[in-house]
């Protein structure tokens, strides 16, 4: 495949550039296509590659370094994003949930939630997910209908979980429910749930796109929760939930970049070698249309996701921003990953190549951290102030 190196303007300095470097060797020597094929075809992600990437920030990179983490800048989180994103569209989305829970431990969690479960996360010694999403209940976060009752200091937990990602895997799963005591009359919190606890079962969930992710339905059946595993006060869980988006949002706008990326190289790849009529594909006009299409929103999506990090590194909300990054890139990647289809004709279709994959992966991007639906209702309430959504 041909290397890309990103447009300076989309890089900070010659550090980051190192880094890239860096982290773009490792992945093509570690998880070569021949590794990402056989993990595919069984489901199965190969953790302790979680562990190899801590040495490039991959877990806790955007904490302080008090904190434990690296300190690193949004737009160098972004590239490593990107360049995940490049490589596999799996392991870009478990390094997204397993950081997802890392910062939101950081923010509100306690001391002793930072020592049971922070600390091993970013030893890469436990697994997390995030239980969001129900069968009820997607974009509409308020909806949520998972109810924690308060008893004699255990909240008893109750509901279902739907389409979460890392489920099967999880050792935790961070769980959003309305909460009920004294002090909570259905107002959303946080609560940290092991796999073990007595209520608790996951199912796996076969889909399309990121098969190796792990996604899962959860059950909770009274599950009895000690009051010290909730994170943060009550009620705060959807500010929490929501004060996090952003970040996941550009997260999910830069690996659909490194995707796209991915696709596009393969394409000029192909065009230049695959030849048909006595000359390569790439000289006929309408695979160059395709080639220019396919640049086109590749450097335009980068573009927008650099600027959305930008935002925050300036300490910005950045909703606007973000929703339009996340919303462009994601459908930028798989009309991207369209035509790298028809640039490869039948050889797109198979399994043996990577193009299919891609395919499915990023057609799966319009969907989690807020459809494209959403992302053009939020971004339409930023623009003109007033909101669309009830």
């Amino acid at each position: 495949m041909a290397k890309h190196v990103p447009a300076s303007a989309c890089v900070e300095d010659q550090e980051t550039r190192m880094l890239r470097d860096s982290i773009r060797g490792f992945m093509a020597r570690e998880l070569t296509e021949e590794r990402i094929s056989q993990c595919e075809a069984t489901g199965d992600l190969p953790w302790a590659i979680m562990g190899e990437l801590r040495q490039f920030g991959y877990l806790g990179g955007l904490l302080s370094e008090e904190a434990g983490g690296y300190g690193l800048s949004y737009r160098t989180w972004a590239m490593m994003m990107e360049s995940a994103g490049y490589c596999w569209g799996s392991l870009r989305t478990i390094v997204n949930i397993t950081n997802g829970t890392i910062q939101k431990l950081s923010n509100y969690g306690s001391d002793m939630q930072k020592e049971k479960y922070l600390q091993p996360l970013l030893a890469n010694k436990l697994k997390t997910c995030t239980g969001l999403t129900e069968p009820n209940v997607g974009s509409n976060v308020r909806g949520v209908e998972t109810r924690a009752v308060l008893k004699d200091g255990y909240y008893h937990i109750s509901g279902r979980k739907l389409w979460i990602t890392n489920g099967v895997n999880a050792d935790i799963c961070l769980v959003l429910a309305k909460t009920y005591s004294d002090k909570s009359n259905g107002e959303l919190s946080t609560f940290i749930v092991e796999k073990d606890m007595p209520g608790y079962a996951a199912r796996k969930v076969e889909k399309m796109v990121l098969r190796p992710t792990g996604t899962a339905e959860i059950e909770f059946d009274d599950v009895k929760v000690p009051e010290e595993n909730r994170v943060g006060p009550e009620g705060i869980g959807l500010s929490g939930t929501l004060a996090g988006l952003n970040t996941a949002r550009v997260n999910i706008a830069m690996g659909a970049v490194g995707q796209a990326q991915a696709a596009l190289d393969l394409s000029v790849d192909y065009a230049r070698t695959r030849k048909q009529f006595g000359k390569p594909i790439g000289s006929f006009q309408l695979v160059q249309k395709h080639i220019v299409d396919m640049t086109v929103r590749v450097k335009a999506a980068r573009a927008l996701g650099y600027t959305a990090a930008s935002r925050l590194d300036a300490g910005e909300e950045a909703r606007e921003d973000c929703s339009i990054a996340k919303l462009y890139a994601a459908q930028a990647a798989f009309e991207v990953a369209d035509m790298a289809l028809q640039v490869h004709g039948g050889l797109g279709y198979s399994r043996d190549y990577p193009i299919e994959r891609i395919f499915r992966d990023t057609r799966g991007g319009m969907i989690p951290e807020g459809t494209s639906e959403i992302q053009t209702l939020i971004a339409g309430r930023e623009i003109l102030g007033l909101s669309a959504i009830v």
